[in-house]
């Protein structure tokens, strides 16, 4: 099922399945969410909750215990949410924890999912309640895709990334098992535009753990226009696509893949957030065309 917003400028769908974003269309026809071809990669912007990334080898420990996460980014973007609420400019999606929920993350958690119709493109709200008694561990991250077929014959290397300030650019890099690496690569100094290529993501996502600008811009040599990502207070950040992929997905993360030397330990994983219980964590992203 899904729903949608509209204005003059823009429309923006939202699948109940994962509260996913899975349209951004312009009133020219435009089409700037990736739209989820099979064949290539099937999703649109998955919600990652409550892990981003992968774990050492599909696990993790908590209080003695193991459990199993396998797929990569958790189980929130494979989850049918409730709507709660719906205006003509705003949508409401909840999940909560179920039975199922707490085999593979035993957390009482509430979470609540708000998309807001901006002028001009679209404000997405993430809040997270811990309903339990014990201080809930999580990560939370976002995976917007986005189409680089804003024309007739575009291709991968028209597009480029502009970030908001100069950056010394790291990427940290994933090894073969999709977990963060000892190894890095320099993709800018002290500059601001980052060329996209088809092979750039060979060796899967580019992960940065330390960015000066809270904004990216992504930006075709072949139009004037232009679709921008601003995720203030998101620590981390991943870029990524199939390899040769006409999409490119800016991903603003609390949190990311297991190191492959981490022990296990849920509370001890880098970047996870810890919930005191009864406090909620909230988080906004947008995105502007």
């Amino acid at each position: 099922m899904q729903k949608t917003l509209r204005n003059f400028v823009l429309s923006v769908t939202v699948k109940q399945h994962g509260a996913e974003l899975c349209g951004l269309k312009a009133a020219d026809g435009t089409e700037y969410m990736w739209q989820a071809d099979p064949a290539v990669w099937p999703r649109h912007a998955p919600l990652l909750f409550p892990i981003v990334g992968k774990l050492v080898q599909g696990w993790y420990l908590y209080d003695g215990k193991k459990y199993e996460i396998t797929t990569p980014h958790g189980f929130a973007r494979d989850t049918d949410f409730e709507l709660v609420a719906a205006t003509e400019s705003t949508l409401s999606y909840r999940l909560q924890a179920t039975k199922e929920t707490r085999k593979q993350y035993p957390f009482d958690f509430t979470l609540l999912r708000h998309y807001r119709l901006l002028e001009a493109g679209v404000e997405v709200t993430t809040e997270v309640t811990n309903s339990g008694a014990v201080v809930m561990p999580f990560s939370i991250g976002e995976h917007p895709a986005f189409s680089l077929k804003w024309g007739a014959g575009d291709k991968v290397e028209d597009y480029a990334l502009q970030f908001e300030k100069p950056e010394r650019l790291v990427a940290h890099l994933l090894d073969a098992n999709g977990l963060l690496s000892d190894q890095s690569e320099r993709l800018l100094s002290n500059q601001r535009v980052l060329p996209l290529r088809s092979n750039m993501f060979d060796r899967d996502a580019l992960i940065f753990l330390k960015l000066n600008s809270r904004s990216i811009s992504l930006c075709s040599r072949r139009h004037a226009r232009r679709v921008t990502v601003e995720f203030s207070g998101y620590p981390s950040l991943g870029i990524w696509a199939k390899p040769v992929a006409p999409f490119v997905c800016i991903e603003p993360w609390y949190g990311y893949a297991d190191p492959a030397t981490h022990n296990g330990e849920l509370l001890q994983k880098p970047g996870i957030i810890l919930l005191e219980p009864g406090k909620t964590f909230t988080c906004t992203w947008r995105i502007e065309i």
